[in-house]
């Protein structure tokens, strides 16, 4: 029975670094398995028309794999590109999540999948005693290791700095006997991402974390927030911060007293304006005669250099 159809296939943004990074510090191809899970995800596109109805999405994610020191040592299949299932189980032994394909990262080479690789992605999924249940799905069904990710390198120097890479993402199908390709996301932490994280359990224990506050720094805390409180309350600390401001004086612009008061105002106004209209004078007076220093200045230093220049 072939396996259902996939909508994408997902990784996290570590573990294709990770991936990657394994790729590049490696002196020849490597080829390894995918470990991860298949989820139905419902899409949460919120809509007001009622007649829009959102379909589950078949998701794959990876989110970790197994690579192999070196390709003598790759030995879950054969050179005919069967695999063995004696080695394969050996190899998932310490491994509790579920496979869901392998890889193969080759260097300079072109990003389309080889007659070899065909038959290995064919060969593996077909076991169907490696299969994992999907989750979240309306009636229990497995999913075969199908997944085939296909890393490319144009560059033949593996110590260089900068590195490109190119990679894409193939669901075996076992009724056309053919690859498809599927589009690849990587996970990230975000609102966008957030329906991977749906299900998410933890796989160690966070270490303990020491919450303990010294009892004489808690004690000043407290202090200094029962002072802040009384200052808050005390009505006196809080004039002081408004002398000239108080509520009073204002009353004193309606009324009887309102015309006496505005006329203090504005001859109070008209002297500010005498004092800086005087204070503006003087600053123009004291700058003409620094630019008269400046050029009498300058006509000595001319007259010195004449003479100097004369002898």
């Amino acid at each position: 029975m072939d396996n259902p159809t996939l909508q994408k296939i997902a990784i996290s943004g570590p573990t294709l670094a990770s991936l990657i990074q394994r790729f590049s510090t490696s002196s020849s191809s490597i080829d390894g398995l995918l470990f991860g899970h298949v989820t139905h995800v419902t899409p949460l596109n919120l809509t007001d028309d009622s007649s829009t109805t959102d379909s589950p999405t078949l998701l794959a994610t990876v989110t970790g794999f197994l690579s192999s020191p070196s390709p003598s040592t790759t030995s879950f299949f054969d050179s005919s590109g069967t695999v063995n299932t004696s080695s394969l189980h050996r190899l998932l032994l310490h491994h509790n999540s579920s496979l869901l394909g392998w890889f193969s990262a080759r260097r300079k080479t072109p990003i389309r999948p080889s007659m070899h690789e065909f038959s290995v992605t064919a060969s593996l999924s077909s076991l169907s005693q490696f299969s994992s249940p999907i989750k979240n799905a309306t009636q229990p069904s497995n999913f075969n290791p199908c997944i085939f990710l296909l890393f490319a390198s144009p560059t033949s120097d593996h110590t260089a700095h900068i590195h490109t890479h190119e990679y894409r993402a193939y669901q075996f199908r076992r009724a056309g006997n053919s690859f498809e390709a599927k589009s690849i996301d990587i996970i990230n932490i975000g609102p966008a991402f957030r329906g991977h994280y749906g299900s998410f359990s933890p796989n160690s224990m966070f270490p303990a974390l020491d919450c303990e506050i010294e009892g004489s720094r808690m004690k000043e805390d407290e202090e200094r927030l029962s002072r802040m409180k009384q200052a808050a309350k005390d009505k006196k600390e809080l004039d002081d911060y408004a002398v000239g401001f108080e509520i009073g004086k204002l009353s004193k612009l309606m009324g009887s007293e309102a015309m006496s008061y505005t006329a203090g105002l504005e001859d109070l106004y008209e002297k500010m304006l005498v004092k800086i209209q005087n204070l503006t004078r003087s600053v123009e007076n004291s700058s003409a005669k620094v630019l008269e220093l400046e050029n009498h200045n300058r006509k000595l230093k001319h007259k010195i250099s004449r003479s100097a220049a004369s002898e």
